[in-house]
């Protein structure tokens, strides 16, 4: 059994000292509300003590996420015509070298194509004019484990690209590049779901960006 010392009242705090505790926590509170938590979360510095200490910085980034993935997810596909889906005895192929086009954006699929000595078989081929600053976004749908064959070729300049898929609760980037005027490969599924490309025009000038996709697939869709 333990005995304890019942304390006085001497030794209570006061209501006037419980009162300026409380006032003291508020006001600290507040002061971190607003020099720390709304410059690090949402970017507001009312005082400019966020940007000096480099959290207004992260809030700006973390605002331009959200709104990039709320505008990801207000995104319907663009449908793609395929070159499965027209007619077999209509025959044509992109030249060899093209010039862009003085305005507008194209989605042309060029239907036909026959598989040559020199290359593959290509399901979807499609060309789209971008202006500066512009971005678009080419998706696949594939199975786990499916292999895509793909080439793409910048006209104009070079073009800036993020290779990535999503699906089903997942995301993997797989390759990223700045400043590349062409690329050819294999794109394997990581899993069931979409996989591409997302393109950017850093240039100061249109460019036209050509994209062939062949290999193991079910659509080629243009998602912005």
């Amino acid at each position: 059994m333990y005995n304890t010392t019942k304390p006085s009242r001497n030794d209570l705090p006061s209501t006037a000292q419980l009162i300026r505790s409380t006032i003291l926590a508020a006001t600290v509170a507040v002061i971190l509300l607003i020099t720390v938590v709304l410059p690090a979360e949402y970017a507001v510095d009312p005082t400019g003590a966020g940007r000096v200490l480099g959290l207004t910085e992260m809030g700006e980034i973390k605002m331009q996420l959200a709104a990039e993935a709320a505008a990801e997810e207000a995104v319907q596909p663009i449908p793609v015509e395929s070159a499965r889906d027209t007619n077999s005895d209509t025959t044509a192929a992109l030249p060899a070298e093209t010039t862009a086009p003085e305005s507008g954006i194209q989605a042309d699929t060029v239907a036909g194509t026959t598989a040559s000595e020199t290359g593959p078989s290509w399901k979807d081929e499609v060309r789209v004019v971008l202006t500066p600053g512009e971005g678009t976004e080419f998706k696949l749908t594939m199975e786990s484990g499916s292999v895509a064959l793909y080439s793409w070729v910048s006209l104009g300049g070079p073009i800036n690209y993020d290779t990535h898929g999503d699906g089903n609760g997942q995301s993997i980037s797989y390759e990223k590049g700045r400043g590349v005027p062409s690329d050819e490969g294999e794109l394997k599924a990581a899993f069931t779901g979409n996989h591409g490309w997302f393109f950017r025009n850093r240039n100061d000038d249109d460019i036209t960006l050509e994209l062939r996709t062949g290999g193991d697939y079910g659509e080629l869709k243009r998602m912005m």
